[in-house]
């Protein structure tokens, strides 16, 4: 057997079932690869490994007399934002220090309840504001394929435990990319569902922009962990019935019409991205499928007016009431975004700004199928740095690294499209680089479809080793 790190969650899955690995020994594996990896790249907060001790050898009695259930033993990390019953959460903020939680929230609670072990908090920048992992309580976490660069935002911890090697499943967010953004940066399968797939609690659950997912190292493990926490809850009134079951995706592409937009009209995608998503074209028109460049533009101020007028009316009031009377022991780039948006537009300019989005996008699925774009328009940021501070810098020209890099933002408009960021190559610094599969709204199925062939087309080594 391969080293256990490197398994994937169906495979760890399956080796407990045939009971030619016990939860306990896997579980011991990722805790020696924490002690190795955590030190340098910083994915991991509170870990609770006792506790996890424990649930293992439950699980591994389970297994023995057949009652185990569909995640059994499944060591999964939760990011540092999610409830977790008996608990600390701390958002990656000293406000929330002593914050624990009393009980767990839906999408957590269905992970226990299939048997998985929530073994540890995976971190997020401040309040998960930024595409950057850094917070003032947990400090910078580095990218296992290249130190030197971030692991995107907001659930970079996720993303980098993943590709570390020290966890096989992890739950991320994404309100504007901070599943797909990390999963990019990091080289791992990030899925952000239609909206209702995932049940949340009010009023996050409410938000259409705003959805809970999967980071994974396989397709098929996102799809696994996706059909556990996805279905109807009586604490999300916005949750969809009956519930998806997406079961194990089929990588065929034959037929499928799939666009191609290399920079959706407007954005500076450099051309190490561009030449990964023209290969991932390549590929899947070699398994079949009709694929065509199309002439799709989200403009940049387009997007800022729906996304400012979006966060200043709901995110950022619940992070304002949340920090109020202690602002001055929030992060600097907590401060910053806030005051960016204190003149953001109308909600009503920014519902006619993201109708527009929807039209333009809406358009080209009246002829495909699937639409491809990269996630970010380079592969990583810098590590440790607080870009609201200083810009990005892209062919001699400076960008916004909140609102100009992140491709992901223009599908939380659209929320009700399935998106899933795969992994699509390396730049010269040994950075990855993902690609987006956009599903036409409420068609997860394809979306996993696509994803699935791209994968198969592009393989791609599931752990890294820190450089």
């Amino acid at each position: 057997m391969p080293d256990l790190h490197t398994l994937s969650a169906t495979e760890v899955l399956g080796a407990f079932r045939d009971r030619t690995l016990s939860p306990v020994e896997f579980l011991e594996s990722l805790i020696t690869r924490y002690e190795h990896m955590q030190p340098l790249v910083n994915a991991f907060g509170d870990t609770h490994f006792d506790e996890a001790r424990r649930l293992a050898r439950a699980a591994e009695a389970r297994y023995g007399s057949g009652e185990a259930r569909a995640l059994e033993g499944l060591p999964v990390a939760v990011k540092d934002e999610a409830d977790v019953g008996g608990q600390r959460t701390t958002n990656g903020s000293h406000i929330l220090d002593g914050y624990v939680a009393e009980a767990s929230e839906p999408m957590v609670a269905r992970l226990q309840g299939a048997g998985a072990v929530v073994f540890a908090r995976s971190l997020t920048p401040e309040f998960s504001i930024a595409f950057w992992t850094a917070s003032p309580v947990w400090g910078v976490t580095r990218n296992p394929w290249n130190r030197a660069y971030d692991v995107g935002g907001s659930s970079g911890g996720s993303a980098a435990a993943l590709a570390a090697g020290m966890a096989p499943l992890a739950t991320g967010s994404d309100i504007g990319g901070s599943i797909r953004v990390p999963a990019s940066c990091c080289g791992v399968v990030g899925y952000k569902p239609a909206f209702g797939r995932v049940p949340q609690p009010p009023p996050y659950g409410l938000d259409t922009w705003c959805h809970l997912g999967p980071l994974a190292r396989t397709v098929a493990d996102a799809a696994l962990m996706a059909d556990v926490v996805g279905g109807p809850h009586p604490g999300d009134p916005a949750t969809l019935r009956p519930a998806l079951r997406i079961g194990k995706p089929v990588p065929d592409v034959r037929s499928r019409r799939i666009a191609v937009s290399p920079e959706l009209g407007d954005w500076p995608v450099i051309e190490s991205v561009r030449a990964a998503l023209a290969d991932v074209a390549a590929a899947l028109a070699g398994e079949g499928a009709e694929v065509s460049e199309v002439d799709l533009v989200i403009e940049r101020e387009l997007l800022r007016t729906a996304s400012d007028a979006h966060y200043a009316a709901f995110f950022a009031t619940g992070v304002r009431n949340t920090i109020k009377g202690r602002e001055h022991d929030t992060a600097t780039y907590t401060r910053a975004w806030l005051a960016s948006l204190e003149e953001a537009p109308s909600p009503y300019d920014g519902l006619v700004a993201e109708g527009e989005i929807g039209l333009r996008v809406n358009a080209v699925f009246e002829n495909y199928d699937v639409l491809l774009c990269p996630a970010m328009a380079i592969p990583a940021l810098q590590a440790g740095v607080d870009y609201t501070e200083y810009p990005v810098v892209i062919d001699g020209k400076q960008y916004d690294a909140l609102h100009d890099i992140c491709l992901t933002e223009v599908f939380n408009p659209m929320g009700r499209c399935p998106v899933i960021t795969v992994p699509a190559g390396r730049d010269e610094h040994g950075v990855p680089i993902g690609v987006q599969v956009v599903g036409r709204t409420y068609d997860d199925v394809t979306a996993f479809a696509v994803a699935a062939a791209v994968e198969v087309t592009q393989p791609w080594p599931l752990v890294a080793e820190p450089r």
